[in-house]
């Protein structure tokens, strides 16, 4: 998520200073992507240094700093509604590449790594079920985040089965591997025996 393309959408229809603008992002996506106070006047300082926002004129009654969208800020956001998320737009998916290194590195046992990941994550699943249920009155934002972090949750349990099976067949012998392996317990079995007499 965009912090700066939430705060400027945040800011479209009226001015509004830090923590009224951290309370309703929060409030937009249930929670789910707590922001920092200093995160968003962070952002709201880069804003303004981009044109994009301006303080506003006046305080809003109580002495802080108001800020609001500049036209140059309105483009920006029509442009980021109109241009979808590209997958290499994305972050870095910590799970996949942990998997790939798991493999890379001799003495790391995959197949536990994938059984407590998949663990974990059906945990966390059944925390977002829960999480929904009894939250079913948070809106419609809320439900699209919390639906997104759900069905993200069950395809990344379906990876990993995939995963699982794609380690268990890279490690099940191939027939002809398989008949070397019996010849050679069998000429070993042999030579044990030949030893034992």
């Amino acid at each position: 998520m965009s912090i700066k393309h939430g705060l400027l959408a945040l800011l479209r229809a009226e001015a509004k200073y830090g923590y009224q603008l951290r309370a309703e992002f929060e409030a937009a996506t249930g929670s789910t992507w707590p922001l920092n106070i200093g995160q968003v006047y962070t952002t709201l300082t880069r804003l303004e240094r981009d044109g994009l926002v301006e303080a506003a004129t006046g305080d809003g009654g109580d002495g802080r700093s108001m800020y609001e969208i500049t036209d140059a800020g309105r483009a920006e956001l029509v442009s980021w509604f109109e241009t979808p998320v590209t997958r290499e737009a994305r972050p870095r998916d910590e799970l996949a590449i942990k998997l790939a290194l798991a493999l890379a590195v001799p003495g790391v046992d995959v197949a536990a790594v994938v059984q407590r990941q998949r663990m974990a994550t059906m945990q966390s699943l059944q925390e977002l079920t829960r999480l929904k249920r009894v939250s079913a009155d948070g809106g419609i934002s809320w439900l699209l985040v919390i639906e997104s972090m759900i069905f993200a949750a069950e395809a990344e349990i379906r990876w990993l089965d995939h995963c699982e099976a794609m380690l268990s067949r890279q490690h099940k012998p191939k027939p002809g591997q398989q008949k070397a392996a019996q010849q050679i317990r069998s000429d070993r079995h042999q030579t044990d025996a030949g030893a034992k007499r």
